[in-house]
């Protein structure tokens, strides 16, 4: 693998991970897609007191919900129909939810599609960050984890430079925050 990485493969401490997400109530943005629901099922593993997740297509959240209910039947689990853009919706599923610990996954990933609109890109990729970060913050959470993109390096599409804008606005606003 380290060939084709370029570099040397990278460990991850689970002990540490499962220390942090344990006995957690955490919130999984976008957890319907391919790296949400993935994300979802780490956290159902590791252990977490309570999972929401937030996910915009009905079909995908449906799919994770009954895959999870099924491996994880007793898991407490909160699946909600909504766009991490959509402040008001988002305060809500917030105020419900009281999560420590977010992952935001949600966001468009698909280059070709969203060269050609960009209103729809930031509209998801950076103003759902926003409201995702300010919510968090409002409501105390412990942590947000914002899930980037290699494409966000040195930026030549208008999704890697939606998710460098939601990578600054999140390093700033880490700056001013307890979260």
């Amino acid at each position: 693998i380290e060939d084709l990485l370029g570099r040397e493969q990278v460990q991850l401490d689970w002990t540490s991970i499962r220390t942090g997400i344990s006995g957690k109530r955490v919130l999984v943005t976008g957890g319907g897609g391919s790296i949400g629901s993935e994300l979802c099922r780490q956290v159902a593993r590791l252990g977490a007191s309570s999972l929401t997740i937030l996910e915009m297509s009905e079909y995908n959240l449906y799919r994770i919900e009954q895959e999870l209910h099924q491996e994880f039947p007793d898991l407490l689990l909160d699946a909600r129909i909504g766009d991490c853009g959509d402040q008001p919706g988002c305060e809500r599923v917030f105020a419900m939810a009281r999560p420590q610990v977010v992952f935001h996954a949600a966001a468009y990933k698909h280059v070709p599609l969203l060269q050609e609109q960009l209103r729809e890109a930031f509209r998801n990729n950076v103003r759902g960050t926003q409201v995702v970060a300010q919510a968090a913050d409002r409501h105390g959470v412990e942590s947000v984890v914002l899930i980037s993109t290699d494409k966000a390096v040195n930026p030549s599409s208008i999704m890697g430079a939606c998710k460098r804008a939601a990578e600054i606005y999140c390093q700033n606003f880490a700056n001013q925050s307890q979260t």
